[in-house]
């Protein structure tokens, strides 16, 4: 077990490297000069040519990828110079020295993904830390509710086989799967944020967290939450029900659970005991591929319903060229890809020893 978790590890982190070394390609081919745009329509070519030396704009991509990985490297190397690009501003950046290196020091450090272009006083870092909890909760709301629902479905459906239970189920669940996320998430924010309203109470947009009348201090509105959560978890739900349906029906036609019967025990106990374990494996795979997916996935439907998380951070930071941003929440977004699949592949080898 410890030597498959080293080696998903090792191998993980060689993807980071490459998806680092993509963003940052990507990225720096975009039309359009960073440098201008903070400095907006009256910048005289003096300030233009200081901003550029101080985010390092005025260097070879190839030096500007060098200093990035750099940043974001845990082990990075500075420069004694204050007046160089890498010197250890405590400013900028937050660790430990370890030793001297060439004209420098090597030190510890905390990634560092450098700072907004729009919000000069606020480090990516910090608005990551800011919207990230708030996709984390609508990610996993999406996903529980996506699971227990899906799972009885599936467990029914799977019960009830060629009934017009199963067959109203299947319906459903095949057009759940083909409901694009924006049109669905317009279409609930419509019918139960304003047609609704006044039976259900829930607004089109909103926050957890809303200033109260006074604008003092922040009130918990859990209502907001479900739409966003309702709309994210209709697609996963729909594959849950058909994959626990599937799987189940197989694991039906295996002999401990003919075993199982034989031995008089009714159908609930033979699910919950026997069948539900071995059946739950490919819907664990589906739950942490779209959970992970959901941090990514999550960018229409915070933007529709303005919940602010990462996905509508990554929208706004689009519309104005805030690169940085835009970096360090797909870097973000892609390490959670990465570790979550750590976990599952960890999960999966515990639920079935025979993996």
């Amino acid at each position: 077990m410890l030597r498959h978790v080293f080696q998903k590890i090792s191998y993980s982190i060689l993807t980071v490297f490459g998806v680092i070394t993509v963003i940052f390609f990507l990225f720096s081919v975009l039309p359009g000069d960073p440098a201008q745009m903070m400095l907006g329509q009256n910048e005289t070519e003096e300030q233009l040519k200081q901003q550029k030396a101080k985010y390092g704009f005025d260097k070879s991509i190839g030096e500007q990828y060098i200093l990035y990985i750099n940043d974001l490297s845990p082990l990075s190397w500075h420069s004694t110079s204050k007046q160089s690009f890498t010197y250890f501003d405590s400013n900028k950046y937050k660790g430990l020295e370890l030793f001297k290196l060439a004209r420098g020091h090597i030190y510890i450090k905390t990634p560092y993904l450098r700072t907004s272009f729009q919000r000069q006083d606020q480090t990516v870092l910090s608005i990551i830390q800011q919207t990230l909890p708030n996709t984390a909760i609508l990610a996993v709301s999406s996903i529980t509710l996506a699971f227990i629902v899906g799972v009885f479905l599936g467990i029914l459906s799977a019960l009830r086989q060629n009934t017009w239970i199963d067959k109203s189920i299947q319906i459903l669940s095949t057009f759940g799967m083909s409901l694009p996320s924006f049109f669905s998430a317009i279409l609930a924010a419509w019918i139960f944020g304003y047609v609704l309203k006044p039976y259900t109470g829930l607004n089109m947009t909103g926050n957890l967290y809303e200033l109260d009348d006074f604008g003092e201090q922040k009130v918990l509105h859990l209502k907001n939450l479900i739409l966003p959560a309702l709309v994210l978890g209709i697609r996963p739900l729909a594959v849950v029900v058909q994959l626990m349906r599937s799987s189940l029906l197989e694991v039906f036609q295996q002999d401990y659970i003919r075993t199982a019967r034989a031995k008089g025990l009714n159908s609930l106990s033979v699910i919950l005991n026997h069948s539900l374990k071995n059946a739950l494996n490919p819907v664990v795979t589906a739950i942490s591929g779209w959970f992970a997916s959901m941090l990514a996935g999550a960018v229409f439907v915070e933007y529709i319903f303005g919940w602010n998380g990462l996905g509508k951070e990554i929208v706004d930071a689009l519309n104005t060229l805030d690169l940085p941003i835009i970096m360090g929440a797909v870097l973000t977004i892609a390490i959670s890809f990465i570790v979550i699949n750590i976990l599952v592949d960890v999960i999966y080898k515990l639920l079935d020893p025979r993996i």
